[in-house]
């Protein structure tokens, strides 16, 4: 009974999860600002069964894909602690909104995640799950990370998005007209054991030195240039917080 309680919660209809996010989440959508394309994207915020049926003809005037990737992929499904089992999903960043199916066939139904921060999915072995989080400019945002690292000191989370930014005619016939497009980010985020915030790291070693207090700062700098190591690289962003959770 309870994982079918579980089930009726997380397979929610996609109406039901626009609405939720409406006061959650902000979306990436206005990157370009303007009508026009960005009135299309907003056109798409339907239930998902009628966006399919606009989103091939709607996407292909446009550079890119709101999608990290367009296909369904298999993942295993958590809720808490338990595991809920497999579906299929395919990431919209570009609007928060994890796409779910049951089976990857094409008449299966597609659903909306809903975004309980209870609930994660397995991408690459990794969780990603609805967090609450601040940027680097200060602004307070809901959205799904991944966990990277789960250390006993440090967590270390990455965001990837997508906005959109619509494109400009061509003034004249000597200059070619810009596409609208659809461009991928990727941020990092960590969070400290007893601190109920998760902050962005600028991707310098300076700017994540100034993250840090006491001895650590000191260690941390010191094991940078030993290493010659540059946060700019995500492998050697993840051997510094390993090195800070050792």
């Amino acid at each position: 009974m309870r994982n079918l309680l579980c089930l009726f919660f997380i397979f929610g209809a996609v109406t039901t999860g626009i609405s939720q996010y409406a006061g959650q989440a902000s979306t990436n959508m206005s990157a370009g600002g303007g009508e026009g394309a960005s009135g299309a994207i907003y056109d798409l915020m339907g239930p998902i069964s009628e966006r399919n049926k606009k989103k091939e003809n709607t996407y292909s005037d446009y550079q890119g894909s709101p999608y990290i990737s367009d296909s369904f992929l298999p993942t295993t499904m958590y809720y808490g602690g338990e595991n809920m089992g497999k579906i299929f999903y395919r990431y919209n960043a570009l609007n928060e909104e994890i796409e779910i199916k049951k089976a990857n066939i094409e008449e299966a139904t597609v659903q909306s995640l809903s975004r309980d921060k209870k609930i994660s999915i397995l991408t690459d072995g990794k969780k990603m799950s609805f967090k609450t989080f601040t940027t680097s400019k200060k602004k307070t945002l809901n959205g799904y990370l991944t966990t990277i690292i789960d250390g006993k000191t440090y967590d270390l989370y990455k965001r990837n998005y997508v906005k959109f930014t619509e494109g400009k005619p061509a003034p004249n016939s000597f200059v070619k007209a810009v596409p609208s497009r659809f461009t991928q980010f990727t941020e990092y985020y960590f969070q400290k054991e007893g601190v109920n915030r998760m902050d962005e790291i600028k991707l310098k070693n300076n700017h994540l030195l100034k993250l840090l207090d006491g001895s650590k700062k000191a260690e941390l700098k010191t094991y940078l240039k030993e290493n010659e190591l540059n946060i700019k690289n995500e492998q050697d962003l993840i051997k510094v917080f390993d090195y800070l959770n050792s």
